[in-house]
């Protein structure tokens, strides 16, 4: 293996271990917020809470953490101290649970775990995005570890809730720590070891991956004030955006859906969502790659179009199994379109803005995960079920129709072909 697939692999890893340890508490979040003072008949409202606490942490801290490395001009140490704080923060909730404190409580350990997180899983991707070998396998990468994670965490999270509640909470406190270990044995020169590499680097492409302003990840006001730079980058921050916010819809109301109306145990509830995230993750990466060569596109409008159609699907299905077909149908679409809108960023940024667009990127995705438990919660509390798949597999066309000219103006017949993937040979062969 050589050192770009050995550091490639390495920080996938990690990213995957972050998702693991965060979506073990989704399927049975149900029962978690239960014991942690919301009630046993709160409803969905108390998990939407529960869960939109975290994600607000990340969209307020992921820019911090960025500035961070640059004042320290290194990022293993935060990645490490992220997911030290994250692991406290879990173990923190069982305190709130044997305590019998207020739900308010817990909320707010959320929001301290959040902001700790944030700073293992943002800091991660960017290592990793900084990589040569092609944007599309590299977010590929990010990708199936992305969608591993949160396969595996459905699949043991409902496994574990099905002992007691609290066993997810304090089996993601002790993934962290793994995971801080393995972090510390990351080399603090991966990136640019990798870009110096010229067996790896044919085109010998213009990013050092140094720890500087570029690399950092970026606030709100630094992505809007980027955008007004390069407005261009708004097309794949809106499609981001979007394709989170189902993200985040199907990790809230999924369950409760599952749940409630074919009356799943928090076990099968995560057995269902692994439906979704095994092809998720396992077509990122060949999907990603396909991108490079047959450009964004088709991925990016096409692929969203028939992923808000298969998102609707899901909530017509008359009984289970169809309902659980189309959400393996869900799987296929979005990863289709996920690799491919994040190497669309890396595509239009400067080499030497790369790594403040793709934190834009994740700023954007942080709300759309946000946006996804608001929207998702509110509309199947006060609508329905039904009413709720219809808006966000409405919101996933749309957003396609609208940008459609955009995305064709950012990649005129593949502009994966007209970059430094062109001249890449393929890695493997």
């Amino acid at each position: 293996m050589n050192r770009t697939r050995r550091d490639r692999a390495t920080l996938a890893a990690i990213v995957w271990a972050v998702l693991v340890s965060q979506v073990l508490l989704y399927p049975g979040v149900e029962d978690l917020v239960a014991v942690l003072g919301a009630g046993a008949d709160a409803g969905i409202d108390a998990g939407m809470w529960f869960l939109v606490a975290e994600f607000a942490a990340f969209v307020v801290c992921a820019g911090l953490w960025g500035a961070a490395s640059d004042a320290l001009g290194r990022r293993v140490p935060l990645v490490v101290a992220g997911a030290l704080g994250g692991a406290v923060g879990y173990l923190a909730l069982v305190g709130v649970a044997l305590a019998d404190l207020p739900f308010w409580v817990a909320l707010l350990v959320r929001v301290l775990g959040g902001a700790m997180t944030i700073g293992a899983f943002s800091l991660g991707i960017t290592m990793l995005m900084d990589l040569t070998g092609g944007h599309g396998r590299n977010m590929g990468a990010a990708g199936l570890a992305i969608g591993l994670g949160a396969a595996l965490g459905s699949v043991v999270g409902g496994r574990l809730t099905t002992l007691d509640p609290l066993a997810p909470v304090v089996g993601a406190a002790v993934l962290l720590f793994v995971v801080a270990l393995a972090a510390a044995t990351v080399r603090e020169g991966a990136v640019e070891s990798a870009a110096s590499d010229p067996a790896d680097d044919p085109v010998s492409e213009s990013v050092d991956g140094s720890v500087g302003d570029d690399a950092a990840e970026p606030g709100m006001g630094d992505v809007l004030s980027g955008l007004g730079d390069r407005p261009e980058l708004l097309v794949p921050y809106a499609f981001g955006f979007i394709d989170r916010l189902t993200a985040g819809f199907f990790a809230l109301v999924g369950v409760y859906y599952f749940r409630d109306v074919f009356g799943l145990s928090a076990a099968g509830a995560g057995g269902v969502l692994a439906l979704f995230f095994v092809p998720f993750a396992v077509l990122q990466y060949p999907f990603g790659t396909l991108s490079d060569r047959v450009g964004r596109f088709a991925p990016v409008v096409v692929g969203s179009v028939l992923y808000g159609f298969a998102i609707v699907g899901v909530g017509i299905a008359p009984s289970l199994v169809p309902a659980a077909a189309m959400m393996v149908v869900v799987g296929v679409f979005g990863a289709l379109v996920a690799p491919a809108t994040m190497a669309l960023v890396t595509d239009v940024a400067a080499p030497e803005e790369r790594g403040a667009a793709m934190g834009g990127f994740n700023v954007f995705g942080s709300l759309g995960f946000l946006t996804g438990f608001l929207v998702g919660g509110t509309a199947a509390s006060t609508l329905g079920y039904l009413e709720a798949f219809l808006v966000v597999g409405a919101m996933e066309v749309g957003i396609a129709l609208l940008a459609l000219r955009a995305v064709r103006r950012l990649a005129p017949g593949g502009i994966a072909r007209t970059s430094e993937t062109a001249a890449e040979p393929t890695e493997g062969s």
